[in-house]
């Protein structure tokens, strides 16, 4: 026994081995939430089963052809794309103007980098919440300030033609602060060398943003691109708690539209988890795209 456990040792203990050994826990996390999971879902996307997996039949790519038949189900798409396509470009153009301020180690710099942080560790719920408070036509700040200065209440949450661009409006509040610390973080890496240079030419501080500054910054630009379009086409709690989808389905995006199916009153589980595998293929294409675009500038 003695043996065999100093040949196990002797084994492992080898430079080439030890690698394999302390990578293994992740690697068994990985496999067991991520990848068996993956598999799963897609064999569960086969099935006509509801929540409880009661009577679970076998329909093949029923399940696809019938979202892909669905007017809901390209509504829910149409509003993830127009929700991601306005809500990363606002969140990014406000992180990048802030954190060009904000990127020298002075105190109130640093004060002002934590307030805006705060927002993105409260919950979406919280948020949702607090919003809704405010923007209430009835009771809300907001709806005092324009009836105070003689203007009519606005539904901000029930109004189909604005209730979108309200949910964009508070998601880019609570996220702009993630994306300014990256940019700091980015920024700050930059060789301080090249704005000596620049100054010594008369270069400006404008000149100096997008002559240096934003070249420097391309694959923290790339990262804070594709982690908040991949976070903002998964977006659900912060809709879920304001408008639930409404009104008339003109804020309802795919997870939405996923949770509403899956879990509601008729729980079709396959269904939903087809219209899942759907948005995971079209994520995974979308952010392969933009990192393949991020390596050849890399290149370039």
């Amino acid at each position: 026994m003695m043996d065999w456990c100093r040949r196990v040792r002797s084994y492992w203990s080898s430079g080439s081995r030890t690698g394999y050994v302390m990578v293994a826990p992740a690697v068994m996390v990985l496999l067991i939430f991520n990848i068996i999971p993956l598999f799963a879902s897609f064999g569960i996307s086969m099935l006509d089963v509801n929540v409880l997996f009661n009577n679970p039949k076998f329909v093949g790519f029923q399940n696809y052809l019938e979202a892909f038949g669905t007017p809901r189900f390209w509504n829910s798409l149409k509003n993830t794309f127009v929700f991601t396509f306005l809500e990363v470009p606002c969140q990014m153009v406000i992180g990048l103007a802030l954190a060009a301020v904000l990127t020298r180690n002075k105190w109130v710099n640093k004060l002002f980098r934590s307030i805006y942080f705060l927002p993105i560790i409260c919950s979406a719920t919280a948020v949702g919440i607090m919003w809704q408070l405010i923007l209430n036509s009835n009771i809300g700040y907001v709806s005092w300030l324009l009836r105070s200065i003689g203007l009519p209440r606005i539904s901000f949450l029930k109004d189909p033609e604005i209730a979108m661009y309200t949910v964009i409006f508070m998601s880019v509040w609570r996220s702009f602060g993630i994306s300014t610390i990256i940019f700091v973080a980015g920024m700050q890496e930059v060789p301080a060398e090249l704005y000596e240079s620049a100054d010594l030419d008369g270069a400006g501080k404008l000149r100096e943003f997008f002559s240096i500054t934003l070249p420097g910054i391309i694959p923290t630009i790339y990262f804070v691109l594709i982690t908040r379009l991949i976070g903002s086409m998964q977006v659900f709690d912060l809709i879920f708690v304001t408008t639930g989808g409404g009104p008339n389905f003109r804020t309802e995006t795919m997870v939405n539209y996923i949770y509403s199916r899956a879990f509601s009153s008729d729980t079709r589980l396959g269904y939903a988890t087809a219209m899942s595998e759907c948005l995971f293929a079209i994520i995974l294409i979308i952010s392969i795209m933009f990192y393949n675009r991020m390596l050849k500038d890399e290149q370039a």
